[in-house]
């Protein structure tokens, strides 16, 4: 257990330089296994991400099987990622938000936080009229957007922990729906990321991370 804030804080240069490491990964060392600790750690961190309302509307595959990643290969322009890195996940959202969803979160958060239903019918009738107030689409693509928070925490803390990680947008969606079996499932597939490490010969390792001067993106008011 951490007793503090202290025991649990990088100095800043650890961080940027974990964050000036990584890139996104063309060439996988296939030979290269993540550890089970490090791994353990890494879905961890995909269960601690943060979602707005708590709401945690998806599921990540975590696809070990050599068959079924060959199938996603022509699902995802044949890139080497999906068959080479060490493992491969699938982050997929809820194709809808409703009332099922909400009951077994507010039942979680009341499990967890010792909280009655009467103490946080506040928050549950805030999230039910956010939700209503929304087209069935317009509730997906809100998924979809806490998704990518997903895809933002596991790349970081890949990179923390000195895994290499490529996010994967460049595939068919629909072709990981049927290939996984999401089709009526409730979920859909969003996007991938690979993890695993880098090959010695890939090119882009030691390419200069190539972003705008921080005064073009950050201002201050």
């Amino acid at each position: 257990m951490f007793n503090s804030s202290a025991d649990m804080t990088l100095i800043p240069d650890q961080l940027l330089a974990s964050l000036r490491w990584r890139y996104a990964t063309k060439k996988f060392d296939a030979s290269r296994k993540i550890p089970a600790g490090t791994w353990d750690a890494i879905e961890e961190s995909l269960v601690l991400t943060p979602s707005s309302f708590g709401l945690q509307p998806w599921k990540f595959i975590v696809i070990q099987d050599p068959g079924v990643r060959a199938n996603l290969s022509p699902e995802s322009w044949r890139q080497p990622q999906v068959t080479e890195a060490s493992h491969y996940v699938v982050l997929t959202a809820r194709t809808d938000l409703d009332s099922t969803d909400i009951d077994a979160w507010m039942a979680r958060m009341c499990e967890v936080q010792g909280s009655s239903a009467e103490a946080v019918a506040p928050l549950d009738g805030m999230i039910r009229g956010f939700a209503q107030a929304m087209s069935h689409e317009a509730r997906h693509a809100w998924n979809i957007r806490q998704v990518y928070i997903a895809l933002g925490q596991l790349m970081a803390s890949a990179a923390l922990l000195g895994i290499d990680a490529c996010p994967m947008e460049g595939i068919s969606a629909a072709g990981y729906d049927h290939v996984l079996g999401l089709e009526g499932s409730g979920y859909a597939t969003v996007v991938a990321c690979a993890l695993g490490y880098r090959a010695a010969d890939d090119k882009y390792a030691e390419m200069p991370k190539a972003r705008f001067d921080r005064s073009r993106v950050i201002s201050h008011l």
